[in-house]
């Protein structure tokens, strides 16, 4: 009887161990990866992005908008990299004041 038990104990504990490893491992989704593009480019005082439009497909992020200098644009695609999941950066920001 103890032995059954000691069975059942490590094929039950065995089986939850891939369930656990998998939910502590969340992969990059496009939703998170987009949220914490956003927060960097809005947050960073070169970039101030707060009104730039960010979109992102399978990892793929596209970064739409106005910053004043060119620096702020290469910095902005720096930003987006470092995000864990992003793939690639397609920066179609344009430089210079915004038009009325």
């Amino acid at each position: 009887m103890k032995r059954f038990a000691a069975v059942l104990l490590l094929l039950v504990g065995s089986s939850t161990q891939p369930i656990l490893a998998q939910s502590q491992k969340q992969p990059a989704t496009d939703d998170r990866i987009s949220d914490q593009v956003r927060m960097k480019l809005a947050t960073d005082a070169e970039v101030k992005g707060g009104a730039l439009d960010v979109t992102v497909k399978d990892g793929a992020v596209t970064i739409k908008g106005r910053v004043d200098t060119e620096k702020g644009k290469s910095r902005a695609t720096k930003l987006a990299k470092k995000v864990k999941g992003v793939k690639s950066v397609d920066n179609e920001l344009q430089v210079g004041p915004p038009t009325a």
